[in-house]
């Protein structure tokens, strides 16, 4: 009997059509669809593990999973492998790269480092209907980034968790947390080793309303100390959400084919 062997596939996705990554026995979800294609592909059960959870309609430009399978690969196999993936899957889930990995590596646990993005416009375009937040009230964004700069003192992030997560700790330490203006919009940038669920929504949320000039930038301290999620402003829109990076310690030449 082969012996299994692990890769690390790393897709992006569009989140509109999807109730999240994480399969749920009742809706569609990205984790799904990748399943039923590799395991079409490669004529054996396969199932995947991701490295998070992504909420209803949220948008992945990097995502990556692992997945275990007795197929020998040759030389060439990769160029083989993403055309006959890809052709497999819907129009809305693309796979960049499939890269062999040591048996123990985990797509989730192993992840040192995850970044978003959630992106604002505040003039309508339905270009960005599905992929971005229209607010249509001005924002003071050098508040905004004030606030957002006290989010870096700070490890326990309790306050922008979903409600019975389930977590073991609520600690993250974040190493960005910054607005980006840009001539149709800004776009906030978040970096850090783990996020809470709906951590980052909370977050853009509770920014909001200091940019609205609900709270002084200051007052976002006390919120994080509170370690209430009922301090904290309400979770943003899905759809201006987007898990851009996921960094590894490894990551090994991807293979060329199958």
């Amino acid at each position: 009997m082969s012996k299994k062997q692990r890769f690390f596939i790393e897709l992006s996705y569009h989140g509109l059509q999807y109730h999240g990554w994480q399969y749920q026995p009742n809706a569609i979800t990205v984790q799904e669809k990748l399943d039923n294609a590799l395991s079409t592909f490669f004529g054996e059960k396969i199932e995947s593990l991701g490295c998070g959870r992504t909420d209803t309609g949220v948008h992945a430009t990097q995502f990556y999973a692992h997945f275990d399978t007795e197929k020998e690969f040759s030389e060439n196999s990769e160029i083989r492998f993403l055309k006959g993936i890809n052709s497999l899957l819907p129009y809305d889930i693309a796979v960049k790269h499939l890269h062999q990995v040591h048996e123990d590596a985990h797509a989730r646990f192993d992840a040192i480092r995850r970044s978003y993005e959630y992106h604002i416009h505040f003039n309508k375009n339905p270009f960005k209907t599905y992929t971005s937040w229209l607010h249509k009230e001005p924002l003071n964004v050098d508040a905004m980034n004030i606030g957002a700069s006290y989010i870096l003192d700070y490890e326990d992030f309790g306050a922008f968790c979903k409600a019975n997560a389930g977590n073991f700790t609520n600690n993250c330490i974040v190493s960005r947390a910054e607005w980006e203006v840009k001539n149709d919009g800004i776009i906030f940038h978040i970096t850090a080793n783990r996020f809470l669920r709906n951590m980052v929504r909370a977050i853009v949320g509770t920014l909001t309303d200091i940019g609205k000039g609900k709270y002084a930038p200051e007052h976002i301290k006390h919120i994080i100390e509170s370690k209430k999620r009922s301090s904290a402003g309400a979770s943003v829109p899905a759809c201006g959400l987007l898990l851009t990076e996921v960094c590894y310690p490894y990551i090994t030449e991807a293979i060329e084919e199958i």
